[in-house]
């Protein structure tokens, strides 16, 4: 089927779809059809403005003819050779398959890896720095855990964020965050290399996964804090173990053992349906690398090199000499980057 033969294909599903809901289709039917309407609506849209372009490049053309006219013909032209293939893009972007968890809200986890306190430390600033990027955004941000160290590093943090979009933005930073700087507790001022994972989930719904109680081992116990500090006298910290996966999440930031419960669930949730996504993903491809990056949390993604104030992605090879603002939330030019190139991949492998 050509690409004409597919456009007017999508248009003539649009005008069965209007014609449905004219009629008063109603209960499932109504919504089965409002929803792939407002799928195509988009897409019909684009391939309107591409036929008026099409028919104005042919009608310029015509017109080149006439020397009166010739000048402004040509400028037409000159304009519409950019705005044809740039519509002819977006449409082909709007016709690849799309992550269905993109517009979902995200589980983002961050824990220190290789480099002792320091990565503990540069875990805590990357937190932050994410936290700042989804106030940029105007999503909503709620630490889920955050077990602090003596020197104001974390063992681990979590954080749900929701918002438009939040997965479709923040899943390209997943991965292995490197830093190299000089620590404080550094005497002979050497640069040191520490890493830091970051896992961002796509956070699920009771629907999207099927969690049988019976396979969970739940272990409750005394919570404390940093350096066994302000002990819980009650057990409200709770343990979950999913005995099919091996799966283990642990909560002791409420002081409600029924809210860690909750919590606790809500990231078992997230971790068992990525699981199911990647297999889901690994069975349509067998080159996962055709796209920008994993989600592996074994990949190394990015360097900040604070001596330098650079920062790299090594996936699409960008570097930018502003690692204050990068740590400040400022991420976007990055993952603008990396939606562009994760499209240009995904296009290719189309053609």
């Amino acid at each position: 089927m050509s690409i004409a033969e597919k456009l007017d294909r999508i248009v003539a599903r649009a005008e069965e779809l209007r014609a449905a809901l004219a009629e008063g289709v109603s209960g499932e039917s109504y919504v089965r059809a409002s929803k792939e309407l407002a799928s195509l609506e988009p897409v019909v849209a684009r391939i309107d403005e591409l036929r008026v372009a099409e028919r104005s490049a042919e009608d310029a053309e015509a017109m080149l003819a006439d020397p009166e006219l010739h000048t402004l013909a040509a400028d037409e032209l000159d304009a519409l050779k950019v705005r044809i293939p740039a519509l002819e893009r977006a449409i082909r972007l709007a016709l690849l398959p799309r992550d269905e968890a993109d517009e979902r809200a995200a589980i983002l986890e961050i824990r220190p890896a290789a480099g002792g306190d320091e990565a503990g430390l540069f875990a805590a600033e990357l937190f932050e720095a994410y936290q700042k990027y989804a106030a940029l955004r105007g999503w909503r941000w709620e630490a889920l855990e955050y077990d602090t160290t003596e020197l104001g590093g974390v063992k681990g943090a979590i954080a749900e964020i929701t918002g438009r979009g939040v997965f479709a933005r923040l899943k390209y930073e997943s991965g292995v965050h490197r830093v190299q700087r000089v620590p404080e507790t550094e005497s002979q001022g050497r640069i040191h290399t520490s890493t830091v994972t970051v896992a961002v989930l796509p956070e699920a719904e009771e629907v999207d996964v099927a969690i049988d109680e019976g396979e969970l081992r739940i272990d409750v116990y005394r919570a404390s804090g940093a350096g066994g500090q302000h002990v819980n006298k009650t057990e409200s910290a709770v343990r979950i173990t999913h005995l099919p996966t091996g799966i283990v999440v642990a909560m002791q930031e409420e002081k409600s053992q029924h809210k860690n419960r909750a919590k606790a669930m809500k990231i078992l949730r997230a971790r068992l349906y990525e699981r199911k996504r990647g297999e889901a993903q690994a069975a349509r491809s067998a080159d996962r690398r055709a796209q920008v990056g994993t989600g592996d949390r074994s990949e190394r993604i990015r360097t900040y090199n604070f001596p330098q104030g650079r920062v790299t992605d090594h996936r699409i090879n960008l570097t930018l000499y502003k690692i204050e603002r990068v740590m400040a939330g400022e991420l976007d030019e990055f993952i603008d980057a990396l939606i562009a190139e994760d499209e240009a991949a995904r296009l290719a492998a189309e053609e």
